[in-house]
Order: structure tokens, then C-alpha cells, then sequence
């Protein structure tokens, strides 16, 4: 019912544009499109179990070529 005020209209820009900018920003330090990286990364996957209330986070076993796009992505970002 209220999704057309203008506060709802900026707010759903606001994170359409900074997605954008998220989505360009790793494909412009990874050379890789958008749509390859993501599925490149979407297999890894962390799983947290608990077995008699403790808890155990286990990490995605992480091959070479997909570190190295992961290590792409924390670059600082370059100044001009």
C-alpha cells in the first residue's frame, strides 16, 4: 500500500545504485563479469552445526583459483 512514497522510491534506489556500484567495483578488480564471479563463489559455503549446545563453524574448503579472486577483492582500492 505504501510502496509509492517517495520514501520507499529513494530507499529502493539507493540499494539499486549501490549494488551497481558493489557489482562494478568486484568486477572491475577481479576482470571478471559479474554473473562469472558470482557463479564462481556461490559454491562456497561455510556450515555452523551444534551437537550437544556446542557449536562448531566450519569453513568452505577454498581451492587456488577461487582464493585468488577472493584476495582480488580485498585490494585497497587504487586512488588516481
Amino acid at each position: 500500500m505504501f510502496h509509492h512514497t517517495r520514501d520507499s522510491i529513494e530507499a529502493h534506489l539507493t540499494i539499486v545504485f549501490t549494488a551497481l556500484a558493489v557489482a562494478r567495483e568486484a568486477q572491475n578488480r577481479t576482470g571478471l563479469a559479474i554473473r562469472n564471479l558470482i557463479r564462481q563463489l556461490r559454491p562456497l559455503r561455510s556450515a555452523t552445526i551444534t551437537i550437544n549446545g556446542a557449536e562448531q563453524t566450519l569453513p568452505p574448503a577454498i581451492p587456488a583459483d577461487k582464493q585468488e579472486i577472493l584476495e582480488a577483492l580485498k585490494q585497497p582500492r587504487l586512488r588516481h
